[in-house]
């Protein structure tokens, strides 16, 4: 039996390189020598280098290296693992599609009543270019989890990509016709929902498959939290863009336009670095029926995908509704796409602060069990936010919703690759956000059904929605808090990387 000596380094990590933009070069390093006390330890050495070549192998290491041993089935053999300066490309990429894709998806939301004035129809039927996109992701899902499974991120940029030219295009044809088409904009909106899926679900196996474990955390959410900051963007451009109905066209033609430059340099991305970066991106992850069985049979996954789709649909559904559910109120549609904004930026922020300290940590369940209440608290508080009818009360529940949410989405995404391995991340995470963008598009219908009547105080305010959504909420919250009594936290894909698996698989047998 092997054991493998485990030794983490110093403050210099790829996490911080991340989000402080120092994009240098990592290098990582380990030289343990065996433990007197077990003669079946045997002495491994290896090295970590990026794609220039250099690196360290022994116990020295110099400013700015970071160290992690690696499990390797070898005797005496050194073994390298280099890291790519091209992984950045294509993290760049996937926050360009990311942000694109969520800045169409609430193109018409944040001008709903402009919009529904344009194409001659009502803001609850606007409401379904929001909805049919949501509904579209789910029905890509399936095709996301092949593709990936089978042709690794780059299949499923390129496919996004060609979707997302696609639609746009036909979007603004939809806009241009005389009357203006609301069925052809309907088509080309569906078109960049089948896309959502093919980018939102990558950046868990992207970052598998480039990047080291000190670095994961901060590498999706950087891409996977591009996706809030474009329909961030969406809330607070598009209404300058399209201040009356006559400028809806140009707001498209000018969406399309940016859609277009984003979506080019997909097709350069490269497939998978020319050597593993780690030990646990060489493992061979189960076929498609066993990874389901797998997932349908870990307690875990349930207790962390449900909330986690619960609280991804009722922000999609806050996201889509913001301005409904603030106009009545005497806000303005700027107003509302400003509260939009911050409900995503503040996000960010606080994003960019949680994911290093998770990398470094690794401590997934405090944050989680205190994340996941704040969220409801804060569902529950916005209920009597938007009667103030002053500013200040949306937009700081808002912005403390947004950094709670925001900080939730990569720790939930990493610790389900770690309690459900060896699944391939491509498969826990598709089914978490098909469940988000599904369950949104229920909430939005659902939230449209309790508007209230032109004879309420305020007329169509949506005072019941905000109920509903607080009532869920809070529903969830037991599932998270459960975890560690029910279902098995282990971090599997953590544990090969530094060498600890076999480890435990001794003390359990």
């Amino acid at each position: 039996m092997l054991e493998t000596l485990v030794k983490q380094g110093d403050d210099h990590t790829e996490a911080a390189h991340l989000l402080s933009g120092d994009y240098n070069a990592m290098e990582m390093s380990s030289l343990s020598p065996a433990s007197s006390e077990d003669k079946n330890v045997v002495h491994i050495e290896t090295r970590h280098v990026d794609d220039t070549g250099q690196g360290e192998s022994s116990a020295s290491v110099s400013r700015g290296v970071e160290e992690d041993m690696i499990p390797i089935s070898a005797l005496g053999a050194q073994i390298e693992y280099r890291t790519y300066q091209i992984r950045w490309f294509g993290l760049v990429q996937l926050v360009l599609l990311n942000i694109i894709v969520s800045w169409d998806w609430l193109s018409f939301s944040a001008v709903a009543n402009t919009a529904a004035e344009y194409y001659n129809t009502t803001p609850s039927v606007i409401n379904w270019l929001s909805t049919g996109f949501l509904f579209a992701f789910v029905v890509g899902s399936p095709f996301t989890i092949y593709s990936l499974h089978r042709g690794g991120p780059r299949l499923a940029i390129v496919i996004a990509a060609l979707l997302i030219l696609l639609g746009n295009w036909i979007r603004y044809s939809g806009s241009r016709t005389s009357p203006p088409s609301f069925g052809l904009t309907m088509f080309g909106q569906i078109l960049i929902g089948l896309a959502q899926p093919f980018v939102l679900s990558v950046p868990t196996h992207y970052s598998d498959l480039w990047f080291t474990p000190r670095g994961r955390v901060s590498a999706t959410a950087l891409m996977s939290l591009a996706n809030p900051f474009g329909g961030a963007l969406g809330q607070l451009v598009n209404p300058f863009l399209a201040p009356n109905s006559s400028r809806i066209p140009n707001m498209v033609l000018y969406v399309a336009l940016i859609s277009t430059l984003a979506t080019l340099p997909s097709f350069f991305v490269p497939a998978k670095p020319p050597t593993p970066v780690s030990a646990s991106s060489t493992h061979t992850s189960p076929t498609l029926r066993q990874t389901f069985q797998l997932l349908a049979h870990n307690p875990t996954f349930y207790l962390i995908a449900l909330p986690y789709s619960i609280y991804v649909g009722l922000f999609n559904s806050l996201s889509s509704l913001l301005t409904q559910i603030l106009t009545p109120y005497s806000f303005s549609e700027t107003s509302s796409g400003i509260a939009g904004a911050l409900l995503i930026l503040v996000g960010l922020l606080a994003a960019a602060i949680t994911s290093p300290i998770i990398d470094r940590t690794k401590a997934y369940l405090p944050f989680l069990k205190t994340l996941v209440p704040v969220i409801a608290l804060n569902y529950i508080a916005f209920i009597w936010a938007p009667g103030t009818r002053t500013a200040a009360a949306p937009y700081i529940i808002l912005s403390i919703l947004g950094a709670a949410s925001f900080s939730l989405v990569p720790i939930a995404l990493e610790f389900l690759v770690e309690v459900t391995f060896p699944v391939g991340p491509e498969a826990s995470s598709t089914v978490c956000w098909a469940g988000g963008q599904l369950l949104g598009g229920v909430f939005i219908v659902v939230s449209d059904e309790l508007k209230a009547g032109s004879g309420a105080d305020p007329p169509r305010n949506m005072g019941r929605a905000l109920v509903f959504q607080a009532v869920v909420a809070v529903a969830v919250v037991p599932c998270v808090l459960v975890l560690g009594w029910v279902g098995d936290v282990g971090r599997g894909r953590l544990e090969v990387d530094k060498g600890l698996a076999r480890e435990r698989e001794r003390e359990e047998g």
